[in-house]
């Protein structure tokens, strides 16, 4: 069994609950689709826990806004956010974020951040067979937050939701586990008290971290992914 987590967000209280779950199951390999960093207080250290267990990561939008040092084009506040925690995340860190794969390809399953056009920052909310790879079956995608499971003419879309910043509704963090043919989404509750705790420490206003109690974006938006 294989555990698929996503937009980690730098929320590691999300991760640490999380884990726990994927251990209790028994997993014996986990892969991240990317955004290890970004929006919370904690990103040096959720980049420590995946370094330590050799979790391999695939570059997602936020790890970018760290590697290279651009900002977020379309958001001045996540732009704030990704410059406070350039000035907290180690060298180290930042090193293993550059390593962060584009894609990975393992038979006819195809994982990636954001989608076959842009690998980093690529919206999928309606799945149609072009966001398919040529020969793949099954596509593993974040990005959005939102978890789904999807039948597209017979092959399968999966997100595996957000760990750090749930946005379809739930406040739970999400991931998803492979197993063969089944795949099967997980929630798991955990202290986001904790997590706004961080955030107010680290000076940032109550917008940045109370749509986590309600599983939104930040501003409060709920979204879904659907068939194109």
């Amino acid at each position: 069994m294989i555990a698929i987590i996503s937009d980690i967000h730098g929320n590691l209280p999300a991760l640490t609950a999380v884990l726990e779950r994927i251990d209790a199951l028994g997993c014996r390999q986990i892969l991240s689709l990317g955004d290890v960093v970004g929006y919370y207080a904690q990103p040096g250290e959720c980049v420590d826990v995946l370094r330590d267990r050799g979790i391999v990561n695939i570059l997602g939008n936020h790890d970018h806004y760290i590697v290279s040092g651009e900002g977020c084009p379309r958001s001045r506040l996540v732009s704030e956010i990704t410059d406070y925690q350039r000035g907290i995340i180690s060298p180290e860190q930042v090193e293993w974020l550059s390593t962060s794969r584009s894609h990975i390809v393992d038979g006819t399953d195809y994982f990636v951040h954001g989608g076959l056009d842009d690998p980093i920052d690529q919206y999928l909310y309606a799945i149609a067979d072009a966001h398919f790879p040529a020969g793949m079956r099954r596509l593993f995608a974040g990005h959005t937050h939102v978890q789904a499971v999807l039948d597209v003419n017979g092959k399968t879309f999966c997100n595996p939701g957000a760990v750090g910043q749930p946005r379809d509704g739930d406040p739970r963090a999400a991931f998803a586990t492979l197993s063969g043919d089944r795949i099967d989404l997980h929630r798991v509750g955990y202290d986001i008290d904790q997590t706004a705790f961080h955030m107010r420490n680290a000076g940032f206003p109550a917008k940045c971290y109370e749509n986590l109690y309600i599983g939104a974006q930040i501003g409060g938006r709920i979204d879904r992914i659907t068939l194109a």
